[in-house]
């Protein structure tokens, strides 16, 4: 029991430390050098399937009926939608912009949806497990629309038409975001006693997030070393990374406070996936734009473990 609660602790650390090192012990290794093509389109495949049995396992628990509305959701869909597209614009009139990578790394941190980790530290910082999971249906919702209606004009694929390209990103998009909400509710009514038992397995998810995220960290450590991107570049998606971090979970906490919802809109709008997020960076940006959702994750991981940390050791309840 030391030892599964040693690696569930540092399970963040323990999967990007795999991720790098992995990489370079794979690479460096002369006899696997002719798996290197197929290594590639493996992970490839895998990681969709990794966020969608997440986002699956997730959603089997949710219970329709339990779900609200909230006035807070309105307004942080506005914000993380809002400056998605703002900032494709941006992109679409400056098309030759120095600070392209980079915009475009603050575009995915921004439309990353919630964590599925989300329900699990909101409950234990005594926020509403029922509000964040509302949000997090929501802004799947919005992301499998957004990302294929304006990514193929943020980033042209020249080899396609936009419209093609259009349907080639919904095509990936909108099955990994929305599919997983829909067969866990087709499970959960047609097959009850399924149900049941996938609820057994809840933490499953968990595994399935540290496997995923140590594939992510070794995308992103691979773009890194192959880029020829301006080391400054890199650094100001660390930087860009930090800051939309910071921002969200503040503007989250601050409208959440207007409806006495603090704790739970903090991390509705500042806990995402962010494997998801390098998966979106390196699939329809750039294999370095990635390096803004993997810094990403490391923010957030630090905030949340600040707030455990500040919960565990005060006598009243966070808020």
């Amino acid at each position: 029991m030391k030892v599964v609660r040693f690696l569930k602790d540092w399970t963040l650390i323990i999967s990007i430390l795999t991720g790098i090192g992995g990489y370079f012990i794979y690479v460096n290794l002369p006899f696997l050098q002719p798996t290197h093509h197929i290594a590639g389109q493996a992970i490839s495949a895998i990681q969709p399937l990794l966020i969608f049995a997440m986002l699956f396992l997730t959603f089997s628990k949710v219970d329709l009926r339990k779900l609200r509305f909230r006035m807070w959701h309105l307004w942080l869909l506005a914000i993380q939608c809002g400056l998605f597209v703002g900032i494709g614009c941006v992109l679409i009139a400056l098309p030759h912009s120095s600070l392209r990578v980079v915009l475009e790394g603050a575009m995915i941190c921004l439309i990353c949806p919630t964590a599925t980790a989300g329900a699990v530290i909101t409950k234990k910082l005594g926020g509403s497990v029922s509000n964040i999971t509302t949000y997090t249906i929501l802004i799947n919702l919005a992301a499998a629309l957004l990302i294929p209606a304006l990514v193929p004009f943020v980033h042209p694929n020249p080899h396609l038409t936009v419209s093609t390209s259009a349907i080639l990103i919904l095509g990936k998009v909108f099955p990994l975001l929305l599919l997983p909400l829909v067969s866990a509710i087709i499970v959960r009514y047609a097959l009850p006693r399924l149900n049941r038992k996938l609820a057994a397995y809840q933490d499953l998810s968990f595994y399935l997030w540290a496997i995923a995220l140590a594939l992510a960290t070794a995308v992103t450590t691979r773009s890194i070393v192959h880029s020829t991107v301006a080391v400054a570049a890199q650094l100001w998606l660390v930087a860009v990374s930090f800051c939309c971090c910071i921002m969200q979970f503040w503007l989250g906490r601050k409208i959440g406070a207007r409806y006495e919802d603090k704790i739970t809109a903090g991390q509705a709008l500042g806990q995402k996936n962010t494997v998801l997020a390098i998966w979106i960076g390196y699939t329809f940006f750039t294999p370095i734009t990635a390096i803004a959702g993997g810094f990403y994750s490391i923010w957030h991981n630090v905030f949340n473990s600040y707030q455990l940390y500040n919960q565990k050791n005060s006598a009243s309840p966070c808020s």
